[in-house]
């Protein structure tokens, strides 16, 4: 059984910074696409970093040079590394993860819009005051 898990959300002040963690279970840490979302009131559920398979990042041009997602395979961690934490970065962050399409060295992460993700934590919250 897929299990996802955050922590490390907070209350910080513009300019701060903040890492997130999502332990994970049930599957072999570094086969899945993963990435984070967030969703703040009102809002749509929007990405903000991506890993795939093979340990390459992605980033929307909102986060990018602020935010950072990397993984610790002994730990069967994702991280998401903020930095320079605006007051429009608030917002409830989700872990996500799905498997990659295709097969054995041919196998790759698609550009997944919310709704396509398979797995999802509970999510954390983040507040960045101004």
């Amino acid at each position: 059984q897929v299990q996802l898990v955050e922590s490390g959300g907070g209350s910080v002040q513009t300019g701060g910074s903040l890492r997130l963690s999502c332990a994970v279970s049930g599957f072999t840490f570094g086969t899945y696409c993963m990435g984070w979302f967030r969703q703040a009131p009102g809002k749509e559920r929007e990405g903000v970093a991506a890993i795939d398979i093979g340990g390459s990042t992605s980033y929307p041009e909102f986060v990018k040079g602020r935010f950072t997602i990397s993984e610790d395979n002994r730990k069967n961690t994702l991280y998401l590394q903020m930095d320079s934490l605006k007051p429009e970065d608030t917002a409830m962050y989700y872990c996500v993860a799905d498997h990659p399409l295709g097969w054995g060295g041919g196998a790759y992460c698609p550009s997944r819009q919310p709704h396509e993700y398979t797995y999802w934590g509970q999510g954390t919250q983040v507040t960045v005051s101004s």
